[in-house]
């Protein structure tokens, strides 16, 4: 069978996280990813992390690659204005796309259909094809401009999947807490894990 093909987009709200956690996890499952992240997104795995996230795509591949072991071609990265990237249009869809962690002005821009950087544009391809779309806000409280925008989101078919956490598992770490919210997109996407006991199960 063919293999998934997710989008995966890091942007500048806080939870970087969840982010690399599920990228870690994509790639595991042998999923191709591809990957997009943002100059603030830039900063915030510096502050949260201690972790560079390159300029340059080819240097991303090579680090992530390497760090999750990755096959050959399993990861793509593209530049915030590489609009030859497959992900710029709908002939050439990704299966899914998850934006995660997802800032509240980068919701917006999608729910207002705004396509100023291929993050935007490769969500909005996502909503036009109708696939799994997947939005993953960390932000609290979320004022009515946020409540809206997520409800214009829902309709139009996307998944808004905030950060989260349940805690009836009892977490130990901050590795369980970010796993938790992980496990639940990785359901979405429809990509096998057993990061977490199911509901109901031994």
């Amino acid at each position: 069978m063919k293999k998934k093909t997710i989008t995966l987009a890091f942007t500048g709200a806080s939870g970087m996280s969840y982010g690399i956690r599920l990228l870690e996890c994509l790639l595991a499952s042998e999923v191709r990813v591809y990957l997009l992240y943002s100059q603030a997104a830039q900063v915030v795995a510096k502050q949260e992390l201690d972790l560079t996230l390159p300029g340059r795509t080819a240097e991303a591949e090579a680090l992530f690659g390497a760090r999750f072991k990755a096959q050959p071609g399993q990861l793509r990265v593209f530049g915030r204005e590489e609009w030859f990237a497959p992900v710029a249009s709908g002939s050439n869809a990704a299966d899914a796309m998850v934006i995660c962690p997802c800032t509240t002005g980068t919701l917006a821009a999608v729910a207002a259909g705004m396509s100023d950087n291929l993050i935007e544009r490769a969500a909005d391809v996502m909503l036009k094809e109708q696939r799994k779309l997947v939005l993953v806000p960390r932000e609290t409280p979320f004022s009515a401009i946020h409540l809206e925008a997520m409800l214009k989101l829902a309709h139009a078919g996307a998944v808004i999947l905030p950060a989260n956490p349940g805690f009836y598992h009892r977490p130990q770490s901050v590795a369980a807490v970010v796993d938790f919210i992980v496990a639940r997109v990785l359901d979405q996407l429809g990509v096998e894990q057993d990061l977490m006991t199911r509901w109901g199960d031994d």
